[in-house]
């Protein structure tokens, strides 16, 4: 019986090597540090209408460096402690490269098999550091939360979610879909809601956060009050809980029924990767767990179609492991901490507060943020408004900032031009 050749794979989804140098040393080129961090022009330009005919492949990557890399922010550039946004690591991201030329999907096993593993062991690396017992990868902490109060009201019957006022927005949204009663709770000066345990949470969801968006703040882990579920959206500190030196700052996070962090925030991780993790994790995921007839697996959560995200997490905590990544975390605060005493020391500024997860809020005391900022140069912080009243805010996630020179570039800004 004669059997016929396998054919040939189409060209345009080989290994173009000559496309992929011309990318990288574009990426190259686009990494040197500028004057500016984001450079003012008009990126890139394109038709009105969808093109009618194409064009050569490394005419598109030339097109589209002008306007995505050499106006993107550099969030290496040592001046840059702006947001929660930080650098990828190589290992991480050729990594995703990996991942976006396979074009794996989680939802069929078939498909991915080795990604699915793979996601499920990193999940079980991670899960122990916070005292939960498993869970699943989600694209954001917007939907881990909304995943977690989903399970509650699924398994607890919760009807109300209490949260602080300082908590992220995506808290209302959860409740506003999930058809919840929101309440959101009075803080003391330091954006810390502390629950009252007192209180009757009989059919309340308590959600607690752990490093809000605008000064880092951690709501009263410790000791938790008696509810039927108990959220800590650990968005951004999450990952303090692998550093020897911080994890205490959240103590008491082990004792919740779920805990959501983004992987793409201070694990240095491309975005779309953050992970929802439960203290009873098999009935929270039997609780949210769907099938259809062309599954081969059940569809947990809000996520059908859904990336190897964890490809790239895996590759970097096999590259750092717990130890190196806990020396970034480390060097972070430690960076956010020389800023925080320069501006201390200078009679000319003044702090917010404590600076408790690697953000620093200050400010000039007589110029206004806002002004300070458009004055800047060579580096970046970004603004927030507390009360109406707009500060600076330094975000220590970049491995490669330099708080002194920030610092100084800042007191320059405030010098007559």
């Amino acid at each position: 019986m004669d059997t016929k050749p396998i054919p040939a794979i189409n060209q345009e989804h080989q290994v173009d090597r000559l496309l992929v140098e011309k990318a990288l040393d574009l990426l190259e080129a686009s990494r040197v540090p500028r004057d500016e961090p984001v450079p003012l022009k008009d990126g890139l330009e394109l038709t009105e209408t969808m093109p009618e005919s194409g064009m050569e492949a490394s005419q598109v990557l030339e097109q589209m460096a002008s306007g995505v890399l050499e106006t993107s922010a550099q969030l290496h550039h040592p001046g840059f402690m702006a947001h929660m946004d930080p650098p990828t690591p190589s290992v991480a991201w050729t990594a995703a490269l990996w991942q976006a030329a396979l074009n794996q999907n989680l939802l069929h096993p078939d498909v991915a098999p080795k990604a699915r593993l793979l996601s499920e062991r990193v999940v079980t690396w991670i899960a122990p550091f916070f005292g939960m017992g498993g869970g699943h990868f989600v694209p954001g902490s917007t939907i881990s939360n909304l995943t977690a109060l989903w399970a509650a009201r699924e398994l607890k019957g919760v009807k109300k979610v209490a949260a602080s006022k300082m908590a992220h927005l995506s808290v209302r949204k959860a409740a506003d879909i999930l058809g919840l009663e929101y309440q959101a709770m009075e803080t003391d000066r330091q954006h810390r809601w502390t629950p009252d345990a007192d209180s009757d949470w009989n059919d309340t969801a308590v959600f607690l956060t752990a490093g809000t968006v605008a000064t880092g703040a951690i709501d009263a882990l410790n000791p938790m009050p008696k509810a039927p579920w108990i959220h800590i959206d650990a968005a951004w500190a999450g990952p303090m809980r692998f550093s020897h030196q911080h994890a205490s700052r959240l103590a008491g996070i082990e004792t919740a029924d779920s805990v959501g962090f983004s992987a793409h925030k201070w694990m240095y991780q491309p975005k779309g990767a953050a992970l929802i993790l439960f203290k009873e994790a098999e009935s929270a995921h039997q609780a949210m767990s769907y099938g259809g007839g062309y599954l081969s697996a059940p569809n947990i959560g809000l996520i059908g179609s859904a990336p190897a995200s964890a490809l790239p997490l895996a590759a970097t905590l096999l590259h750092w492991g717990r130890e190196g990544l806990a020396e970034h975390i480390d060097s972070d605060m430690a960076k956010a901490e020389r800023l925080k005493n320069l501006v201390d020391e200078h009679p000319d500024f003044e702090l917010w507060g404590p600076s408790q997860t690697g953000i620093v809020v200050w400010k000039h005391k007589t110029i206004p943020a806002s002004e300070v900022r458009s004055r800047l140069k060579q580096a970046w912080v970004s603004l927030t408004d507390i009360e109406g009243d707009m500060w600076l805010r330094s975000v220590a996630a970049n491995p490669g900032a330099d708080p002194e020179f920030v610092f100084q570039k800042v007191l320059e800004a405030t010098k007559p031009c």
